[in-house]
């Protein structure tokens, strides 16, 4: 459902929104790979290989059926309505296998959910591939460890930036939704790190732009 078909996408979802479980069934299939590369990158480095991030998608599904009606009174648009019930779940995994030991600093209050940050290190692995195209494998270690180290001097909300628009094709305005920002601060702020993030792997060391 892209391009052409925005139209059968969005009469689905205005199924969805009225309670048509078979409507929501097929949201849930369109989005998966989406929804589970969130789970991969948002998932705490400890519990990878522990969990199978199938198994958090299958949970989240039965959740989403069971918690339609919120769907049907909400202002939320439907992905976004999907990733709030994802963060719910990360979250609980998250509580249950670190005996509900949290540090607020390693999460981002998001639309009315905390979802566990991405690491520092899963993003900067990420981002190295998209950012620059090092021939060899000490080149590319060499330019993730540069941008891991930005990431970490980056504000909290300037690394999430980056995250939800590169890791999980959030548009501006979705970002901005998610963040509970205007639409210009999160243009702004993702340009800024966006620039941080590319100076980084100048060799000079100097911020262009």
């Amino acid at each position: 459902m892209s391009g052409g078909d925005d139209v059968e996408s969005d009469q689905l979802i205005r199924r969805a929104k009225m309670g048509d479980v078979a409507a929501v069934g097929i949201l849930l299939e369109h989005y998966r790979a989406r929804l589970k590369r969130i789970i991969q990158i948002r998932i705490d480095p400890r519990l990878q290989g522990r969990i199978d991030p199938s198994d958090v998608l299958q949970d989240t599904y039965i959740d989403v059926h069971n918690r339609i009606g919120e769907l049907t009174d909400g202002d939320l648009p439907f992905f976004l309505w999907l990733r709030l019930k994802l963060a719910h779940r990360l979250t609980d995994l998250h509580r249950f296998h670190f005996r509900k030991k949290r540090h607020s600093a390693g999460e981002v209050s998001i639309a009315g959910a905390a979802m566990p940050n991405a690491s520092s290190a899963s993003v900067a692995s990420l981002l190295v591939g998209a950012l620059t195209s090092p021939s060899d494998a000490a080149a590319r270690a060499e330019a993730a460890e540069r941008i891991e180290a930005v990431l970490n001097s980056m504000d909290e909300v300037d690394r999430e930036v980056i995250v939800l628009r590169h890791f999980e094709d959030l548009s501006n305005s979705e970002t901005a939704t998610v963040l509970n920002l205007s639409q210009n601060a999160a243009s702004n702020r993702y340009v800024r790190a966006l620039r941080k993030l590319k100076a980084s792997l100048d060799p000079s060391g100097n911020e262009h732009g």
